[in-house]
């Protein structure tokens, strides 16, 4: 069995603060190809998740908030915000299910987030056209900061 408890989530989350991009995946999946991926991804507030889509393969995005606080947001091809969620399980909103094609990202909202996160597999990283063209480039760190703070100013 493999337990998820508060010593692994602490654990996941020294990492992430630790981490350039101020988060950290903990596999349950023992390998990459494993038809169902199935992880803990501790999000700092400062880290980028840059909007994107599971699309060409289509893949279903569920996840779980175990601690903390996430702003989920949804957007039209334009970038155009459509949905937003709070979620934090003392709100008593613990989740949500993301259709394959949805372009999406999330801002942590409270140091030590945690959430648990289930997509088909095998794992394939992000292509070009799942990496939406209208939001910064991870890498442009200035860009994304202000893209954080942009997505923090709609809630």
């Amino acid at each position: 069995m493999k337990l998820i408890d508060k010593e692994l989530l602490d654990n996941v989350t020294e990492k992430a603060k630790k981490s350039d991009r101020k988060r950290m995946n903990y596999n349950f999946h023992s390998d990459l190809q494993d038809p169902v991926n199935r992880l803990l991804n501790a999000i700092e507030p400062t880290s980028y998740i840059r909007p994107h889509r599971h699309s060409n393969p289509d893949k279903v995005e569920i996840f779980l908030v175990l601690r903390g606080k996430i702003a989920l947001f949804l957007f039209d091809d334009e970038g155009v915000i459509i949905d937003k969620k709070i979620i934090s399980p003392e709100n008593n909103t613990y989740g949500g299910e993301i259709e394959a094609g949805v372009w999406h990202s999330l801002i942590s909202l409270e140091e030590g987030t945690v959430i648990y996160e289930i997509k088909h597999g095998p794992f394939a990283p992000l292509s070009e056209e799942n990496l939406a063209k209208w939001s910064p480039d991870a890498n442009n760190t200035e860009e994304a900061r202000r893209y954080i703070d942009f997505l923090g100013a709609q809630i």
